[in-house]
């Protein structure tokens, strides 16, 4: 498995890997001793169809040399460029979209017997969507932490955005499902759960409208903070986490939700993308720079210590010095614990691709998106300077990458601390550290006590018959 993109990809290819392995495969270590290989794509930014084109001019030779390998191609990029990936590759065997990854077993085996497939569903059937979210069987990459998908689709029109064009609209899934998988996965051990949609906040409203629309008195309202209250209740989960809201629809039960549910974190990614308010109207976000700011200030009084992340465009067709300015404005006001700031990436099918006029010069981009660097990079060091001298609850994900000696885990403002420990300890593990110093992508501490040990449990493969 190879994953472009977000976490929903991620979780997307969770699902395919316990897919596949229920029909008797195992993972492989290597793409040497691969027999299949699935590359599940992302179709948000340009250099994520430039990744995909490269690795499948790799895999080329690998085909040639190896006629029994089969290649998927899987996801959103599958689900926009359709027939145009097997034009461009003919050695894919498989290519499929986001409303069928519960056939990727049996498209695999179609295409053994029959040759290439593509197969791309229009849309996700509310009648069979159980067959496509979290409830399909996965291979999770992490024994004590979990997604869970709560929606599919997006019901917004951002004119930068492809995703309500490749995942379709939005679909929330059943609620008491929902509670009944995490309490699932908790049995399992999974301590960490995130609940991921395009458009958590607004989850239910459409379930909602479905009952009145079938006759039934009810309020027509997003049912998030009732999921985030659920979910953070169910016994052994420590941490819920959530990704992600969008400005316009974040309400004040939300806030209400985290504050008084134990296992919500401190933490909320909270999009800007321009703080312009004639970009944002352009992008069509349906909310002002004035709006964003008064809603952080609103949550991180109702949070106490609250970490907020964001997402920002640079270069938006027509974008100003003006419009710029204003941005740097609205990102030095925010104090961003992090942010991922993006040049703009015109996407084919969405109305600012079609803005060819407007385009901003790479040159001017370039110059503005380093200066909102120094902006970001400034808050994020005086956010974490702040942590100095402070103990800190951490789950460990297991040594660091660069020094096997030292731990590192996530705080419950999600930020990564690598610290000092005289003993091993698992992925998983509950922990406190008292935090030393500080630097731009990361804290370093020294542990204080092991609070809690992992419980999760070996998970098994089932092959079905």
């Amino acid at each position: 498995m190879r994953t472009y993109g977000c976490q929903m990809n991620e979780h997307d290819s969770e699902r395919i890997a316990g897919l596949l392995e229920a029909d008797g495969m195992e993972a492989a270590s290597s793409m040497d001793e691969a027999d299949v290989i699935v590359l599940n794509t992302c179709c948000i930014r340009e250099n994520a169809d430039n990744k995909l084109y490269a690795h499948l001019g790799d895999l080329k030779a690998r085909k040639a040399d190896n006629p029994d390998l089969q290649i998927a191609v899987a996801g959103c990029l599958a689900q926009k460029d359709r027939d145009l990936i097997r034009e461009k590759a003919r050695h894919v065997d498989v290519v499929f979209g986001t409303h069928n990854v519960h056939r990727a077993a049996d498209l695999l085996a179609e295409a053994r017997a029959r040759g290439p497939i593509v197969e791309i569903l229009e849309e996700t059937v509310r009648e069979d969507m159980e067959s496509f979210p979290t409830s399909l069987q996965a291979r999770r990459e992490s024994d004590y932490a979990a997604w869970m998908t709560i929606q599919v689709g997006c019901d917004n029109n951002c004119a930068f955005c492809i995703v309500p064009a490749v995942r379709g609209p939005e679909i929330s899934r059943n609620f008491d499902t929902l509670v009944a998988e995490a309490e699932d996965l908790a049995r399992q051990g999974v301590t960490e759960i995130t609940l991921l949609g395009q458009n958590v906040n607004s989850y239910g409203r459409d379930l909602q409208l479905a009952r009145r629309q079938a006759g039934e008195d009810v309020r027509v309202r997003p049912m998030f903070a009732d999921l985030l209250r659920s979910v953070g209740a169910v016994d052994g989960i420590r941490r819920v986490w959530y990704t992600s809201p969008h400005p316009k629809d974040l309400r004040e039960d939300v806030l209400a939700a985290m504050v008084e549910t134990n296992a919500v974190c401190e933490q909320l990614h909270f999009p800007l993308q321009s703080g312009s308010d004639r970009v944002l109207a352009l992008m069509h976000r349906g909310y002002t720079a004035e709006r964003f700011l008064e809603k952080v200030h609103m949550a991180r009084a109702t949070i106490p210590d609250l970490a907020v992340s964001t997402d920002i465009i640079v270069g938006f067709p027509g974008e100003t010095e003006d419009d710029f300015a204003a941005t740097l404005e609205v990102a030095a006001a925010a104090e961003f614990d992090n942010a991922f700031t993006f040049v703009y990436s015109p996407r084919p099918g969405t109305e600012a691709a079609q803005m060819v006029d407007q385009f901003v010069d790479p040159e001017l981009v370039k110059d503005r998106f380093a200066r909102l660097r120094v902006v970001i990079e400034r808050s994020i060091r005086q956010k974490h300077a702040a942590r100095v001298g402070r103990t800190e609850e951490i789950v460990v994900f297991g040594p660091s990458k660069r020094d096997p000696e030292v731990m590192s885990g996530r705080t419950r403002q999600h930020k990564l601390v690598h610290f000092a420990s005289d003993q091993p300890l698992k992925p998983g593990t509950l922990a406190t550290a008292v935090i030393t110093g500080s630097g731009m992508q990361y804290l370093k501490g020294d542990l204080v006590e092991v609070l809690a040990r992992p419980t999760h449990k070996k998970r098994i493969p089932v092959v079905s018959v």
